[in-house]
């Protein structure tokens, strides 16, 4: 699916609607991943081979793209679907990786990096979720300078983490 340039607003009556065949449309999902990635120190956003991606310092942080007609092959084996499915790219550390890599669907594990976990988005997406996910991704591979200064739920009671 090819990702449209400008702002689309979700449920919007102009052609920009939120779902295709169940999936939210690559552009809505970028509209909606933006505020997230870019609320971050030093972060910014830019076209990867495929979909888009957030980085610090040259790190990916999030990468969100589009698996289409078993496109890319890759992705489509990781994910155990040949689409149309888009998906969410994130990094993860310690105990929460374990869970994310095991937790079967809508996550999945990519074998070409060990700290890396797929989400397959859908209608059902839980977007406080997923902005945990891109936030602690981000602690993952930002300088530590960076990652301190980032509020960050703790696990189970939501409280800050000072790290």
């Amino acid at each position: 699916m090819e990702v449209v340039t400008g702002v689309v607003s979700i449920g919007s009556d102009d052609g920009g609607g939120c779902e295709v065949t169940g999936q939210p449309e690559m552009a809505v999902l970028v509209d909606r991943l933006r505020p997230i990635g870019l609320g971050l120190p030093e972060a910014y956003e830019e076209e990867a081979w495929t979909g888009t991606r957030w980085r610090v310092r040259g790190r990916t942080f999030a990468h969100v793209l589009q698996i289409a007609s078993g496109w890319p092959p890759v992705y489509a084996r990781a994910a155990g679907t040949d689409g149309p499915s888009p998906v969410l790219m994130v990094r993860s550390s310690g105990p929460e990786l374990d869970v994310l890599r095991r937790a079967g669907r809508p996550y999945f594990a990519p074998p070409w990096r060990a700290d890396e976990v797929g989400l397959l988005l859908d209608d059902r997406t839980d977007w406080d979720e997923v902005a945990e996910l891109v936030v602690e991704s981000y602690c993952v591979v930002a300088p530590k300078r960076l990652a301190r200064s980032v509020d960050r739920p703790g696990p189970e009671d939501q409280t800050t983490n000072g790290g």
